[in-house]
């Protein structure tokens, strides 16, 4: 391991503008305390170039027509699991437009759905979710729809979770959404793990005989009854160890955190992996990697347009699921030149980790969550991303929220975006170590969050290069909330009606740089000089 040069950071940069941060994190690029290592973020790593697969099926040979008046999804259904039973290859949807009057279930592995361009290929989607699958309550009680967090008219998730998610729902029993099943016992230990640092990329386990190069496996981590490490996605110390948890239900149901990975080596009992730890692995929280349900792998949506009928948006948390493209229980895949228009709900990852989402666009009407990313989402990579500007006047009682972070997700990064509306939405649930950067806001969203759900922010949050159009904070200038974290060359910003309080008492250990310099920070973007930063 080692660092290579920094991306972004040029001979003629003058060095007043390079953060001292900067200077620090290239010297301990994996265990700096206020910013994480994200180089490895997105889908195979965060390659640049996105997996290509040969055609294998055209839509229009299953029965899909274009022009609005034959129902294209049961054909374009069929063309995806044509394609999954050869193993997998690229589903072809010509120009023109097609309508929908089902979900379009991508839950075949190595599988591409591919229009003609996002310009060109639109699926209108007569339907939503509560039509199509049934009411989705939420387990938190309440008339709560769960379709405004959850659920989208193109939905990546494996077959498995597809039927048991559906069968879940119809029975008005909540599907739990991560990566171990309705409850959390479809998986059994690999083997043990024995302490090991935050950053380390091999790891020793007790028995390696059923570890091989390239599985996916999860490492999970418990809690004790002290909550150390709940503490220890915090950065420790007082504040943490003061914080009252055992009343935060909502964030200890998320517990055990659950973090996939790919295995690259295995050297005797010693394991190299494709990232680095996430966290430090103690004994006190019983280490162990694990079995999980079969993943989504290999599998994307690129080129097209999902239409919804241009409906009022509904009051806060009533959505009926005219939602976008959502990935669940996805492992490297991928979104490509995808736009949503008039949905509720735009672009969502739950329990999806090493994907990538690039070039989307949510536009339209307006929505409750353009993006969404929760319930132990890890190591995803969206740039590259628009939210426009709504067409229509928000209805009373209904909420917008922008880029959204919850449920113990972490090293997430949020990379070039264009948000002509939103905001930087934690909704608590102790999101830690995710990167904002290179982002042009016009913030006037609000963020959300249950006070069950526990705090707004872990450690090594950072945003970085960040251009805020209307100077409103609003959860982008943090140095005050998000303790051992990081707020670089942000332009000045006022407090409005939603002011915050932090989470945690005494020094937070946070940092704040070129405080109202957006466009002289460099690097200019933090996650493009963190390619050039690693192994």
């Amino acid at each position: 391991m080692g660092s290579g040069p920094a991306a972004g950071v040029g001979s003629d940069a003058r060095s007043a503008d390079i953060p001292l941060l900067w200077r620090e994190f290239r010297r301990a690029p994996f265990t700096h305390p206020q910013i994480p290592y994200i180089g490895r973020a997105g889908c195979r790593g965060g390659a640049v170039r996105l997996p290509r697969r040969p055609v294998i099926a055209d839509v229009r040979d299953f029965g899909a027509v274009a022009g609005g008046t034959v129902d294209s999804a049961p054909a374009i259904n069929r063309a995806i699991a044509a394609a999954g039973r050869a193993g997998g290859g690229t589903v072809t949807i010509p120009p023109g437009t097609f309508r929908i009057d089902d979900v379009i279930r991508l839950d075949r592995s190595n599988v591409i759905l591919k229009g003609a361009g996002s310009g060109r290929t639109t699926l209108y989607a007569t339907k939503n979710l509560t039509e199509l699958i049934g009411a989705y309550g939420s387990r938190y009680g309440g008339d709560k729809s769960g379709w405004s967090w959850a659920g989208g008219m193109i939905w990546l998730a494996p077959r498995a979770r597809w039927a048991s998610l559906v069968a879940a729902i119809r029975a008005k029993a909540w599907p739990f959404e991560g990566w171990t099943g309705n409850r959390r016992d479809e998986w059994r230990p690999l083997t043990t793990v024995a302490p090991a640092r935050q950053g380390s990329w091999t790891i020793t386990v007790t028995d390696a005989s059923s570890l091989r190069p390239g599985a996916l496996v999860l490492l999970r981590l418990a809690d004790d009854a002290d909550h150390t490490l709940l503490q220890h996605m915090c950065g420790g110390g007082p504040g943490p160890e003061g914080y009252l948890w055992d009343d935060k239900t909502k964030l200890t149901s998320y517990v055990p955190y659950e973090w996939p990975v790919r295995i690259v080596r295995v050297q005797g009992r010693k394991v190299t992996l494709e990232r680095p730890l996430p966290l430090d692995v103690r004994p006190e929280w019983q280490p162990q990697l694990t079995t999980h349900i079969s993943e989504l792998t290999g599998s994307g949506v690129e080129g097209l347009t999902l239409e919804a009928p241009e409906t009022p948006q509904q009051p806060h948390l009533l959505d009926k699921g005219h939602n976008g493209v959502v990935l669940q229980c996805a492992y490297d895949c991928w979104v490509d030149d995808v736009t949503v228009r008039h949905v509720d709900n735009g672009f969502g990852l739950v329990s999806a980790s090493a994907c990538t989402l690039r070039r989307t666009r949510v536009t339209g009407r307006g929505a409750h969550h353009p993006y969404f990313c929760r319930e132990g989402s890890h190591d995803n990579l969206i740039e590259d991303f628009t939210i426009e500007e709504r067409t229509s006047p928000a209805p009373s009682n209904t909420q917008l929220h922008g880029i959204n972070v919850e449920g113990l997700s972490s090293y997430n990064v949020w990379s070039r975006g264009d948000m002509r509306m939103g905001t930087f939405d934690s909704h608590r649930g102790l999101p830690f170590a995710n990167v904002r950067t290179d982002i042009t806001v016009n913030n006037n969203g609000r963020h959300g969050g249950d006070a069950s759900a526990g705090p707004l922010f872990g450690a090594r949050f950072t945003h970085w290069n960040i251009r805020v159009t209307n100077g409103r904070a609003g959860l982008v200038r943090i140095d005050g909330l998000a303790p051992y974290s990081a707020t670089v060359g942000i332009d000045e910003v006022r407090e409005f009606d939603q002011i915050d309080v932090p989470d945690f008492t005494g020094d937070l250990h946070t940092r704040l740089e070129l405080y109202g310099s957006p466009h002289e920070v460099r690097p200019r973007n933090l996650h493009a000089a963190q390619r050039g930063v690693g192994r």
